[in-house]
């Protein structure tokens, strides 16, 4: 897909949580500072509890964004819940850019199944300039804008696990979503892949039970790296850290596992590309998507 221009469509949609207008005005603001056109879903701002309007109304909004020519991106507003209950009727028209992380990862792995299509795991236009600074904003315009590799540098050494650079395409995302998608058509095949782990608001033993199922599944023993991003608010109870469980329970792979990544749902997020060559570098501490030197080994 080529980077968006300035003019391009871009379709604001609410597959899964309600949102705020003002939250999104901010969102709007940024994208058009950019030169795009922003539309708004006609459903965007519906409320059905934790849901943003009907199921039906939600889908609908979604799919007309997905077939709809004139669109060259389609941004989520927020994640929350909901996105899993529209996957199956998700219908993909012509590639196009799609961005979202969190509950929206359930798109995104659907897209990858059925289209291997790739897409931009970053903020949603719901924007908060409180979590969200500058460089933020600029790594989410250089993934929808331009073609340049994207590179996020480890913050912390945290929940680390060296070894040699590792390359494959970029997958996961968000951890409940890829744990609640095993047994579903869209679970990825991780063979060869670099996985992307990050939560909010998860406990310890709740990240532990997660990641004990994926690994009694099998899913991840075919992983060459994993890229851990934040963990926010996940409740580091003593005597064992949200940290601690990630670190014990993926040093099980013998891969390289690189912590401390900003992105995820806490301060300063920065914009990947899932379903992208990419490189984990743990003696750097980088990660690298949409990776140009990538050779498919």
């Amino acid at each position: 897909m080529r980077p968006l221009e300035p003019g391009d469509v871009v379709r604001l949609v609410s597959p899964s949580g309600p949102t705020r207008p003002d939250r999104v005005a901010r969102g709007i603001e940024l994208l058009e500072g950019w030169g795009l056109r922003v539309e708004l879903g006609k459903h965007v701002f519906a409320e059905a509890g934790y849901l943003a309007g009907s199921d039906r109304d939600r889908l609908d909004d979604l799919n007309n964004a997905l077939a709809d020519p004139r669109v060259s991106a389609v941004v989520c507003t927020r994640g929350g819940y909901g996105m899993q209950r529209i996957v199956d009727g998700v219908r993909l028209r012509e590639p196009k850019h799609v961005v979202g992380f969190s509950d929206i990862t359930a798109l995104q792995l659907a897209l990858w199944r059925t289209a291997r299509l790739p897409s931009i795991h970053g903020p949603g236009a719901a924007w908060f300039d409180d979590r969200l600074p500058e460089a933020s904003a600029l790594s989410l315009r250089s993934a929808l804008m331009t073609a340049d590799e994207l590179i996020v540098r480890q913050e912390t050494d945290e929940a680390t696990i060296h070894g040699e650079p590792v390359r494959g395409t970029l997958l996961g995302g968000n951890l409940t979503m890829l744990a609640t998608t095993l047994g579903t058509p869209d679970m990825p095949d991780l063979s060869g892949a670099i996985l992307l782990l990050e939560d909010v608001g998860e406990a310890p033993y709740r990240i532990d039970r997660m990641l004990t199922q994926l690994l009694r599944a099998g899913v991840l023993a075919g992983v060459r790296g994993v890229a851990l991003g934040q963990f926010t608010g996940c409740a580091d109870h003593r005597p064992v850290t949200a940290q601690e469980v990630l670190l014990e329970r993926l040093a099980s792979l013998d891969r390289p596992v690189l912590g401390g990544l900003p992105i995820g749902h806490g301060f300063g997020q920065r914009t990947v590309v899932v379903g992208t060559p990419a490189i984990l570098d743990t003696r750097q501490g980088v990660l690298r998507s949409r990776e140009q030197r990538y050779q498919g080994d």
